[in-house]
């Protein structure tokens, strides 16, 4: 099967043509040994299917950071047919320069020209067939978002697979002084067949010029007792180049590709009319007003908590039935259905009855109810991310970060890990630390990073609030946002001051032009999105729900025994059952162990029982609903009632909004979930700074717990 590999500079359409191109083909993983996200998809054309593999998106090959070595040893390494490199055509200069790397590695080449809608509203014409011929390569005009240009495109990479074009790119020059010095030190390394089967020597000459750590170590492999006269002649090239140019090797050689850029730009590209100011620009002149823009994004973020509710959990729009429900409560309405129906089980197998009704439909039930508030959320994150407004975001909020001891690009982990509303996760923000080249920057954004609100705590913070602040939703999510980013600020600004200290780097990021999201796009990254957080219930969250029900189950309730526990309850028979049921639950090994913690998180207003989901929840913060909903069913003041679990919660006599308050603020806060911690683990190098992560973390949600509830309770506040 042929290979094609999808290059491009990041917020060049890259992502929207992949995903036009291999449509619903798509899986998603890491590539061997790094942290970075792999997506792979088939696209077909006239019966035959080709394996797409979309890059990492990167500005160039110089191999600073893991994302540039990925791409640039999978062009290289991994054997690809083909490589497309996706170009904004309104940002024609810049985009060139990653184009003529991939042109010096004499890489089978097209160029897909996208954007050319946006190029020729700021006044740029291309002349595409010029462009080809200049740079001896297929180039196909597109419009990646719209899907205009595709089909032309992949005809063209099949076209250029079966040799039927040339595709084989024309020598890139730096001018005659450099020339020269590359040309003899690529002669030197012909004479290494080890390097020359493998890699172009004109390529490697450039990458020993420009002292690439890694072909140097590839020198040292594969040239065997000639390396060290090899890096001697590059040596003495640099010096050459140096003195002749006056300015470091490396800067010389990134001077002259983009001096090729602009000359090929110069040839192919003319106005059309004089400047004029985009709608982008215009835009801009608002949203990222120094006073304005802040304004803009509390109001964006509230908006975007008030349509999630509406949509998803208050309005009645699904027809079921006896009536109209909600897309939570029609989901919740599905479990209760499927627990009713195993009431038949207990009379005569009352453990497969516990296991089927309490962990796995009351547990895991409880998180998958949630799934129609997730999708909503992750559309919504998705369609602000496809216009373009999270790299303003990120221009907003830099200033503010830097006065907290935070790198600037900092920023761009905590808006994956959540830090927009609440559909990121930890994980991959932690992961997003690799871009910071400053390791005591990288070090203080992955230990705060997990305090955002990630997509896992969302549940959590939607059962807690349907039950004790069902009027007040959005506002309730808009201050948890609020906190999330105040508790980050302050933990960074700590860290800076006194446990890593150091100095920190300046942050320039590139601001897109806004796009209209596609639909199809939305509905393609938000069902990934809500697929992962599916399979996490149906895996990870179901072996968890399983292990802590036995945990709640065992050891069984003596039935000669009288519950130590008094209820109040009109009922006799029913308390005596109630009490029952809850003493089975204390008597358990994972009840002691919760009855054993609760001496202290009393204090914060936790019993035992949520002292058990919140051990739980250093699995899995989503475990924390699950956990909870087994808890409650296991130990059910009202047994063979079937209510929702924030229902219950509320009913619940030894629960107030104020300890649910304070139950809310120690989950967005307390320790990482367990593959969080793994991942800081692998990105600091050391299980030191994972486990500081822990304890801190934790150790700060306990005291903030504490004050809440302590302060709240004093004022009066627990019946609110």
């Amino acid at each position: 099967m042929a290979v094609i590999a999808i290059a491009g500079n990041p917020n060049a359409g890259k992502t929207s043509l992949f995903n036009h191109l291999t449509g619903t083909t798509q899986s998603v993983g890491n590539y061997p040994g790094v942290t970075v996200e792999c997506k792979e998809g088939i696209a077909r054309y006239d019966g035959r299917r080709i394996r797409v593999v979309d890059l990492p998106g990167t500005y160039s090959l110089t191999a600073y950071s893991q994302e540039e070595l990925v791409a640039r040893n999978f062009i290289i390494e991994n054997g690809s047919d083909l490589v497309v490199d996706v170009v904004d055509a309104s940002n024609l200069e810049r985009n060139l320069y990653l184009a003529i790397q991939i042109m010096e590695m004499g890489a089978p080449l097209v160029l897909a020209l996208n954007m050319v809608d946006v190029a020729k509203r700021r006044g740029f014409n291309l002349d595409h067939e010029k462009l080809s011929e200049l740079l001896g390569i297929p180039v196909v005009p597109t419009v990646g978002n719209r899907g205009t240009g595709v089909k032309e495109l992949l005809r063209q990479c099949v076209e250029a697979i079966d040799g039927q074009v040339p595709v084989l790119p024309r020598p890139v020059t730096y001018g005659h002084e450099v020339d020269d010095v590359v040309d003899t030190l690529a002669e030197t390394l012909e004479a290494v067949p080890e390097l020359g089967a493998r890699y172009g020597p004109r390529w490697i000459a450039v990458k020993l010029l420009e002292e690439d750590a890694e072909v140097e170590k590839l020198v040292r492999e594969l040239a065997g007792e000639e390396a060290e006269s090899i890096l001697e002649a590059a040596r003495q090239a640099i010096y050459a180049i140096e003195r002749h140019c006056g300015d470091a090797c490396s800067t010389v050689i990134a001077e002259r590709r983009y001096g090729y850029a602009a000359g090929i730009m110069q040839e192919c590209m003319t106005l059309t009319g004089e400047a004029r100011q985009l709608a982008t620009d215009r835009i801009d002149t608002v949203v990222c007003n120094r006073f304005l823009g802040p304004v803009i994004l509390v109001a964006v973020v509230a908006a975007l908590f008030f349509a999630v509710f509406r949509i998803s959990t208050e309005w009645a729009w699904i027809p079921w039935l006896d009536g109209w429900y909600s897309p939570v409560e029609w989901v919740e309405w599905q479990f209760e259905q499927l627990r009713a129906a195993t009431d038949g089980l207990e009379p005569g197998a009352p453990m497969l009855h516990s296991l089927l009704s309490d962990a796995l439909i009351a547990g895991v039930g409880g998180v998958l109810s949630f799934v129609p508030l997730i999708f909503t959320m992750f559309f919504f994150i998705s369609a602000l991310e496809d216009s373009g407004y999270i790299a303003r975001v990120a221009f907003i909020l830099d200033r503010v970060l830097q006065t907290f001891g935070l790198q600037g690009k900092s920023i761009l982990a905590m808006i994956v890990s959540g830090g927009l509303g609440a559909g990121g996760c930890a994980v991959p923000g932690v992961m997003a630390t690799r871009t910071l080249r400053e390791e005591k920057d990288r070090l203080i954004t992955m230990l705060v990073a997990p305090f955002m609100n990630c997509g896992a705590k969302l549940p959590v913070y939607a059962m807690l609030i349907a039950a004790f602040f069902p009027q007040h939703r959005a506002r309730m999510m808009l201050l948890l946002w609020a906190f999330s980013w105040v508790v980050a600020l302050c933990a960074a600004w700590v860290l800076r001051k006194f446990v890593i200290r150091g100095e920190q780097t300046p942050f320039v990021m590139e601001l897109p032009p806004y796009h209209m999201p596609i639909l199809r796009s939305l509905f393609l990254h938000t069902w990934e999105r809500t697929w992962v957080y599916i399979k996490k219930a149906g895996t990870i969250i179901l072996a968890i729900n399983v292990l802590l029900w036995a945990l709640m189950y065992f050891p069984r309730f003596p039935e000669t025994a009288q519950p130590e526990v008094s209820l109040q309850t009109a009922e006799a028979p029913a308390a005596t059952e109630a009490e029952r049921a809850a003493q089975a639950l204390a008597h358990s090994f994972a009840g002691r162990f919760g009855r054993t913690l609760e001496p202290v998180t009393q204090y914060a207003g936790f019993d035992w029982r949520t002292n058990i989901a919140l051990v739980g929840g250093f699995m899995a913060k989503e475990v924390i609903v699950g956990t909870l909903g087994t808890v409650l069913a296991m130990g059910d003041v009202s047994p063979g009632q079937a209510e929702s679990l924030s229902g219950r919660l509320a009913q619940d006599p030894a629960w107030d909004s104020l300890k649910a308050f304070a139950l809310m603020v120690f989950v967005m806060v307390y320790a990482p979930c367990f593959v969080c911690i793994a991942v800081i683990r692998r990105e600091s190098g050391s299980w030191a700074w994972a486990v500081f992560s822990t304890v801190y973390s934790t150790a700060i949600a306990f005291v903030l717990a504490v004050l809440i509830y302590q302060g709240g309770s004093l004022l009066g506040l627990g019946g609110l």
